[in-house]
């Protein structure tokens, strides 16, 4: 089954290019014609698009691996926070921080940073501090959470990105090209889709669009996840069954050489009897 259909797509104004003077060359195999100045996404495209990729990103979910959403413009912000927040996925709606892949031990150092900081304000060498330095650690408290809120459980590199508006993000990109990162991401008719794993042709300044789109990969990952819960609580069925025939096996066993042991008992008296 689809994750989307034409129609969705189309009342979301998933079609809705560039002007025709901004374009891309690399995205005419998306582009289906040209109106009143405006290219037009070919939808029929972007229909497959999507089920490709969120085919792809349900099985990176469901090995147990983290997506990272990049989605800092404005109408992209808030859908994406809420959209992947509700599964449990790292995002960037904030300005990327350069080297956060590429030089990601670093971006690590102050995420620990941060969580020192939680831990001090727990600790009572907090109360020893006087007003002006509390004011300049929370100020600082605060500026950290901004740029790694939503990373700070983000202890390895992500297995994808999914970019929203790759002209935007592309530093986001170039470090995870430069890494081997694969990239989805939604490309707009002035983008260029070279380099990146998974296009998806689509409107990437429209908020209804936006929407539809990391909707669809977000119950892609929530799907995952799920798979992911049955298969280990299977695993755990069965180690468990497997170690309830063990111990029954043993049992056995054990009754067996009871058995055994009476059986020469009887044979001992029998041969006393004879004596």
């Amino acid at each position: 089954m689809p994750r989307t259909n034409f129609q969705d797509l189309l009342d979301a104004g998933v079609h809705f290019g560039h002007l025709k003077r901004k374009w891309n060359p690399n995205m005419a195999p998306y582009i289906f014609m040209e109106k009143n100045g405006i290219h037009i996404i070919d939808l029929h495209k972007t229909v497959v698009k999507i089920d490709d990729a969120a085919n792809a990103i349900k099985q990176i979910a469901k090995s147990g691996r983290k997506v990272l959403f990049v989605a800092t413009k404005k109408q992209a912000k808030d859908i994406v926070a809420d959209l992947v927040g509700g599964v449990n996925m790292p995002y960037v709606t904030e300005r990327w921080p350069g080297g956060m892949l590429t030089n990601f031990p670093t971006i690590r150092k102050a995420v620990k940073k941060m969580m020192s900081i939680d831990k001090m304000t727990k600790d009572n060498s907090w109360d020893v501090l006087s007003k002006r330095e509390k004011l300049q650690i929370t100020r600082q408290r605060a500026k950290l959470e901004k740029m790694l809120g939503s990373i700070s459980d983000l202890t390895r590199l992500p297995a994808a990105l999914f970019i929203v508006d790759v002209l935007k993000e592309k530093i986001a990109v170039r470090e995870a090209q430069r890494l081997g990162i694969p990239v989805f991401a939604m490309v707009d008719t002035n983008s260029d889709p070279e380099g990146i794993d998974f296009v998806i042709p689509a409107n990437d300044d429209a908020s209804q669009s936006i929407s539809l789109i990391v909707k669809a990969m977000a119950d892609a990952i929530r799907e995952g996840l799920s798979e992911r819960k049955v298969e280990r609580e299977k695993d755990g069925d069965e180690k468990e069954t497997k170690v309830k025939t063990k111990k029954a096996k043993i049992a056995v066993d054990d009754d067996a050489i009871a058995s055994e042991e009476d059986d020469e008992d009887i044979e001992d008296l029998d041969e006393e009897i004879e004596e």
